[in-house]
């Protein structure tokens, strides 16, 4: 099964995705930072990063560039609630900088979980 990595410092969110992932059959990495997620990245398990952009311990931007170095073909997905400037301009940033999606918070799992299939499932067809 294709390993997701969801970098999100909001707990009950990353739950939240964690659990919708599990029963779709997904294996579920967590990290609760930009930070975390670097340091844990195992890039031969990893197919997928979801990730918030702005968190504590380095933010999602980074993360974004650093994964794509380790592993080019990862798919990334951003979402952001945006902070003081809402998030256009992050999500956009992020979209530039190599991101396959980008969604603002607050989403739709259902819509995010299809947004992740739909990604793993052309990565399958590569």
């Amino acid at each position: 099964m294709p390993g997701v990595l969801i970098v999100e410092d909001d707990k009950e969110l990353r739950e939240m995705l964690k659990l919708s992932l599990l029963r779709k059959n997904y294996t579920v990495f967590e990290a609760e930072n930009g930070k975390a997620a670097i340091t844990h990245f195992k890039p031969q398990i990893t197919d997928l990063v979801v990730t918030d952009l702005i968190m504590p311990e380095e933010d999602g931007l980074k993360v974004v560039i650093k994964l794509k170095e380790i592993k080019p073909s990862l798919k990334i997905i951003a979402i952001s609630g945006g902070g003081k400037v809402g998030p256009g301009s992050y999500l956009n940033l992020a979209k530039a900088l190599g991101a396959d999606a980008i969604y603002s918070k607050p989403f739709s799992i259902n819509e995010l979980i299809s947004k992740i299939e739909q990604l793993m499932d052309t990565e399958q067809h590569n």
